[in-house]
């Protein structure tokens, strides 16, 4: 039987991720609004499109365990130099708008304007978070996710400069586990991810972990604070 995405209206909450279709789709909503991000990323739910806004869950997930970051030795001798340099939330909106940018490989992007908006006032809210590298006070690289309790959705990376978009997730993951997150979601393991140690594991699992990550949400704020250090 052919899987019919529901059409959910704006007050209606998500349904199961486990009854998401062969694919991972789940539903589809007229509207991007943080609320309705922030109802996802806590249900394991992901937006990929904008127009219709479409919501995804797949079977498997793919996860970068932040104990077992695997850092390249050529990749680990740039970090220990001042090329670059690294802070948090300093620039959100220039790095989704980089992130957004075609590149090789990527001639076309997710990330549309009803994204930057969304994600924008989320940020706002202190759920979205940047990293972002610098060379010489210029932005060449950067990573976007969403953050809840100890629970991490990288988004997006995009780089200007050689290993700058890689210096971006291997800064995010330190500081990630330095503050005390357990679970790091990269939605799917690509060949470049793959490098730093990702690994797919089956959606009830995700869950699981997903589950574990945010089910002491601190009373505090548990948002990054801006910081800036150098990439070394």
């Amino acid at each position: 039987m052919k899987f019919l995405a529901p059409l959910l209206a704006d007050s209606e909450n998500f349904p199961d991720p486990t009854r998401a279709s062969r694919d991972g789709l789940v539903a589809i909503t007229r509207l991007l609004t943080p609320a309705r991000l922030l109802e996802a990323y806590a249900q394991g739910i992901f937006p990929w499109t904008e127009d219709p806004v479409t919501w995804w869950s797949p079977d498997p997930r793919g996860i970068l365990p932040l104990e077992h970051l695997h850092v390249p030795a050529r990749l680990e001798r740039t970090l220990r130099t001042s090329k670059f340099t690294f802070t948090t939330n300093r620039a959100f909106a220039a790095v989704i708008r980089g992130c957004a940018e075609p590149a090789p490989g990527r001639e076309d992007s997710w990330i549309g304007p009803a994204f930057i908006r969304a994600y924008g006032h989320l940020h706002e809210k202190g759920h979205a978070h940047s990293f972002e590298v610098w060379q010489d006070n210029q932005l060449v690289g950067g990573l976007y996710g969403v953050k809840i309790g100890h629970f991490f959705a990288g988004e997006s990376m995009f780089h200007r400069q050689r290993d700058a978009s890689s210096v971006a997730l291997v800064m995010a993951v330190r500081q990630l586990r330095a503050e005390g997150c357990r679970l790091f979601d990269l939605q799917m393991v690509t060949p470049h991810t793959a490098r730093f140690g990702a690994i797919e594991v089956p959606r009830d699992q995700y869950l699981q972990l997903l589950a574990d990550a945010t089910f002491e949400i601190e009373t505090g704020s548990p948002n990054l604070m801006a910081s800036k250090t150098k990439a070394g």
